[in-house]
Order: structure tokens, then C-alpha cells, then sequence
């Protein structure tokens, strides 16, 4: 009789927890769409500390009477129309400043997820950890700006002789650095903690390897002309803004539950959206030398320069249009720049792709238990919560401008020919001199000239 009621009152247990389980279920899905799963402890896993609430006194002032989710609202737009302010000014200081504001944000975002490895595992005391994360930043930040340098900066570095030797061993000596960083790693290693500081260098590399490569190939991006680092960063902010607007005034369906506030709604909301805001921005700029002309470095006024001779990418023509729109407009044929067909694909990423950085970055966040990053920016989180989706936008623009649209580049060339030595320079003279003589261009300049 003791164990019939014993199994009576453990059957009673099990239904009452499942009971529990699915009212939690329920009340997660209402609130932020976080599973039970998710609000269980993991053992393996410590809690990163709770920041607080970073919004100033003043806007909580004038805030005071509205809801909560209205306050956030309200919040996120001042904070936004804020940074966007600063982005346009930016803009206006010129590329050399632009390359600086991305090294900036390129440091704090390692910083920011650096600290969240140190928080969650400063208990167990690794030697150097921090130490060896910021020096490994300062070995690859080296590798990198160094080919920067010696790739665009060319006839400078071989104008001063002391750049010309750190760009001729400039590889050796960056792999000089990383190697004495990794040894320094090797004898750190501590017996209690193998795994653990193995798990914390792949957690430095990997940081490394979002954070530090894709500010890289933003600034080579910029180097093409300020239009294809504007565009496309400017199509993130409109989709993330979009999608949020859509979201909240439209938003029922749930898209994905890494995000759960996200919704289907808000995604092609903000798909739409982005794509018209591209087209546009694109037709603007497109007009002015300043955004597509290419970031030279001028070696007389030893300064920046963006003026040139746009290229057929950037000058009107005419297309003609499907016959369903002719019949709508009654337009045969329409004037675009050639940039704002390429600017449908960039748009299209920033509103398809674009958001599954968004997404990764949620799930590293759920899996610590964060709710951002930081709190950087009252409303949006950390420097890295406002970014998350612009690093791998930048990949695909890279990927993008050297698959379809750049070509060689003969003012490179010059600089590599005129490195060489003149006994080498003379044979590609003989050489190239023989091949347009056999292609019958030759005898056509000299009579031309």
C-alpha cells in the first residue's frame, strides 16, 4: 500500500511538472519566444552579470508615462536618427577619417566579446588571457593595414627607405609576431585548466576571424569608391530599421526562434523597403565624382584624392522596359546608371542575408545568457549589436566587386614595373613593344602620335 501511494503521488508530481513545463512553454512563447530549454541553467556554462539599465535620466524623464514597449521605441528612434547623424558626418570628413571611425568600431567590437570569454570565466584565474587577445588583435591589425599600405601607398613606401624594408619582410615579420604570441600561449598552459584555455585561444581566433578580416575588407571596399562602403552599409540601416518598423506596427508571425521578435512580416516589410531605398540612394550618388571615384593616394599633395573620369558603371543609359510596365508608364525605355542594377543584388543580401548575422549573433548571445553585448548605446546594446550584420555584408560587397566588376588595374601595374630593375623594365618594354607590333596596334599609334 506505501508504494501505491508512493507511485500515486510520484504520478501526481510528473503531471503537475508536465503541466508546469507547458505553462512555461506558453508564457515564453508570449513574452520573448525564449523556450523552457533556454531558461534552464547550464552547468557548463556561467552566467555573464545582468547590465543595467543604461538609458539617460533624461529620456527616462520624458518617458516616464509611457509603456514599456513604447519607451523602447521611442528610445531606439532618438538613439538611431542619433547615429545616423554621426554617420552622415562622417561621411563629410572624407575617407581617411572613415578608415579610422571602421578601425575604431573594429576594437571595440573585439573588445566587447573578448570581455564576454573574460566574464564568464575570470573565476578560474588564466594567466594572459587578455594579455595574448589584445596582442594577437595587434599582430593581425599589423598584417593586414601593412598589406593595406603596400598595396596602395606603393610609390610612398618605396619613396622612404625604412617603409621599403618593413614592406619588403613585411610577411616575416608579421608571422615573426604571431609566432612569439603563440609560444607565449604554449607557456601559459596551465595543468588544471588544458581545455579551458584552448577553448578560450579558439575563442580569440574566431573573433579574430569575424571581427578583424571583415573591418579589412570593409576599407578595401571604401578603397573602390565611397559608394560601395555607403550603399551597402546604408542598406543594412534601412533594413534593420524597416524590419523593426514593419515589425512593430505589423509583425504576428514568427520568423525564427534564435530572434524571436523578429517576424515574417517585418522581414519582407523590410525587403521591400530596402530595395527602393537602394535603387534611390543609389541614383543620388551615382552623380558625384566625390562617392564613385576610387580612394587614391595623391604622393605630390601626400593626401587622399576621389576625383577621376566616372566609368560606364556610373554614367546614365538608356534601358528599355518589360512591355506589362510600358503599358502601366507608357515608357518605352527608362535612364539609369548602370550602379543601380548592381545595387538591386546588394540590396537583395542586406535584406535576405544580411540578417542571419543578426541571427548568429543572437544564438552566441542566448547561449551565454545576454541580452546584448554591451550597453554601448542605450536601446541597441553594444557596438557589436549594431554591426553584427554589417561583417558580413562586407564579405559579399568584396566578394561581389571582384567577381563582377573589377578589372585590372593599370596603375598598379605601372607601380610594379617601375619597382623592378631596369634591365627588367627593358625586357617587358621589348616584350610588350614586340606583341603590339605583331597586333598591328603599334604602327597605328606612331601615326596617330
Amino acid at each position: 500500500m506505501t508504494e501505491l501511494r508512493h507511485r500515486g503521488a510520484t504520478d501526481k508530481e510528473l503531471q503537475h511538472q508536465n503541466s508546469e513545463d507547458k505553462g512555461s512553454e506558453t508564457e515564453g512563447k508570449e513574452r520573448d519566444g525564449a523556450s523552457d530549454s533556454e531558461t534552464k541553467a547550464d552547468p557548463g556554462v556561467p552566467e555573464v552579470p545582468v547590465s543595467a539599465d543604461d538609458t539617460p535620466e533624461v529620456l527616462n524623464k520624458a518617458l516616464s508615462g509611457l509603456s514599456s514597449r513604447w519607451k523602447n521605441w521611442w528610445v531606439r528612434g532618438i538613439l538611431t536618427l542619433a547615429m545616423i547623424s554621426f554617420f552622415f558626418f562622417i561621411i563629410y570628413l572624407g575617407p581617411m577619417v572613415l578608415m579610422m571611425i571602421v578601425l575604431c568600431v573594429q576594437i571595440k567590437c573585439f573588445h566587447e566579446i573578448i570581455m564576454i570569454g573574460y566574464s564568464v570565466y575570470h573565476s578560474y584565474h588564466l594567466p594572459w588571457f587578455r594579455t595574448l587577445s589584445w596582442y594577437f588583435l595587434l599582430c593581425v591589425n599589423y598584417f593586414f593595414y601593412g598589406e593595406t599600405v603596400t598595396d596602395y601607398f606603393f610609390t610612398l613606401v618605396q619613396r622612404e627607405e625604412p617603409l621599403r624594408i618593413l614592406s619588403k619582410y613585411h610577411r616575416f615579420i608579421s608571422f615573426a609576431l604571431y609566432l612569439t604570441g603563440f609560444c607565449m600561449f604554449v607557456l601559459s598552459l596551465v595543468k588544471k585548466h588544458y581545455r579551458l584555455q584552448f577553448y578560450m585561444f579558439g575563442w580569440t581566433h574566431v573573433t579574430l576571424l569575424i571581427v578583424v578580416t571583415q573591418s579589412h575588407l570593409i576599407i578595401h571596399n571604401l578603397f573602390e569608391g565611397m559608394i560601395w562602403f555607403i550603399v551597402p552599409i546604408s542598406c543594412v540601416i534601412c533594413n534593420d530599421i524597416m524590419a523593426y518598423m514593419f515589425g512593430f506596427f505589423f509583425g504576428r508571425t514568427p520568423l525564427i526562434k534564435l530572434s524571436p521578435k523578429k517576424t515574417w512580416e517585418g522581414f519582407i516589410g523590410g525587403f521591400f523597403a530596402t530595395i527602393a531605398f537602394g535603387i534611390l540612394l543609389s541614383y543620388v550618388m551615382a552623380g558625384y565624382r566625390y562617392f564613385v571615384c576610387p580612394v587614391e593616394f595623391n604622393n605630390d599633395s601626400n593626401s587622399f584624392t576621389v576625383d577621376c573620369e566616372p566609368s560606364e558603371l556610373f554614367q546614365l543609359q538608356d534601358y528599355g522596359l518589360p512591355p506589362v510596365l510600358q503599358s502601366i508608364t507608357g515608357w518605352t525605355t527608362v535612364k539609369l546608371y548602370p550602379f543601380q542594377i548592381h545595387s538591386i543584388a546588394l540590396s537583395s543580401f542586406a535584406s535576405i542575408m544580411g540578417p542571419f548575422g543578426g541571427f548568429f549573433a543572437s544564438g552566441f548571445k542566448r547561449a551565454f545568457k545576454i541580452k546584448d553585448f554591451a550597453n554601448t548605446i542605450p536601446g541597441h546594446g553594444g557596438i557589436m549589436d549594431r554591426f553584427d550584420c554589417q561583417y558580413l555584408m562586407a564579405t559579399f560587397v568584396n566578394v561581389y566587386i571582384a567577381s563582377f566588376i573589377r578589372g585590372p588595374n593599370p596603375s598598379k601595374v605601372i607601380q610594379q614595373l617601375l619597382a623592378l630593375r631596369p634591365d627588367q623594365q627593358l625586357h617587358i618594354f621589348n616584350s610588350l613593344k614586340a606583341h603590339l607590333t605583331e597586333k598591328g596596334l603599334l604602327p597605328a599609334l606612331e601615326e596617330a602620335a
